[in-house]
């Protein structure tokens, strides 16, 4: 196995750095405690960025998950804070419903943009969190709370107090036809065999651009059946 070359740092300093990373478009691997059990990744073994980012869609999809660079993605928001950006006053901890995003936050096509086809149209920025909205002004939301999620919650919040967004995405961490990692191997491997930037597993921040290449790697994109 490669020698990982990581940082560690106390839980205070992790949330602020990791909301700088995510601020300066980074693509962060979070793997934190117990896994999900369920239909979606929420914080616990999750691929997260920055919301705003008009480019991380394309990024995140083609780089990272492996699909068609239009796919949206879900957003993570502070569960005080999710009717300020989406047409909804309730929760959604399992991101489970889908809310439209609020008026004021969405972006009016142009006559020229209304004229594109395809592909052209559907890369028209829809709001001010692009990354996270549908084509009809929509998107998947997980609201996250301190009593359920204390460090996602303030991950979250640190982003916010950092940026005035308390939006982030929220993908699940894997590529496209592979299962959810489970262990921190798995992990480290997403991290290797893609264009993430950073794995954060626990209190260690390990940085991409620091890692030896893995060694004796199998031709991963076969082993699993496509989405």
């Amino acid at each position: 196995m490669n020698e990982i070359v990581y940082q560690k740092v106390p839980r205070e300093e992790l949330v602020e750095t990791v909301a700088e990373l995510i601020a300066t478009e980074n693509v962060i691997g979070w793997f934190q405690g117990r896994m999900e059990f369920g239909p979606r990744a929420l914080g616990a073994r999750s691929i997260i960025g920055d919301a705003r980012s008009p480019k991380m869609q394309s990024v995140m999809n083609l780089k990272i998950k492996f699909r068609e660079s239009f796919r949206p993605f879900a957003p993570s928001v502070l569960r005080e804070m999710v009717s300020d950006y989406f047409e909804m006053k309730g929760e959604s901890p399992y991101m489970l419903l889908v809310a439209d995003v609020v008026g004021d936050r969405r972006v009016k096509m142009t006559e020229e943009q209304q004229k594109l086809f395809g592909i052209d149209k559907l890369n028209v920025p829809r709001s001010d969190i692009p990354a996270v909205t549908h084509v009809d002004y929509s998107a998947r939301v997980q609201t996250v709370e301190h009593d359920t999620n204390p460090l996602y919650y303030d991950l979250i919040k640190a982003f916010y107090k950092r940026t005035g967004c308390p939006v982030i995405i929220n993908t699940s961490f894997n590529v496209r036809g592979e299962p959810i990692v489970c262990r921190p191997i798995e992990a480290y491997k997403c991290l290797m065999r893609t264009h993430m930037d950073y794995l954060v597993i626990g209190s260690f921040i390990v940085a991409k651009t620091q890692q030896k290449q893995l060694q004796e790697d199998s031709d991963w994109m076969k082993e699993f059946q496509l989405d």
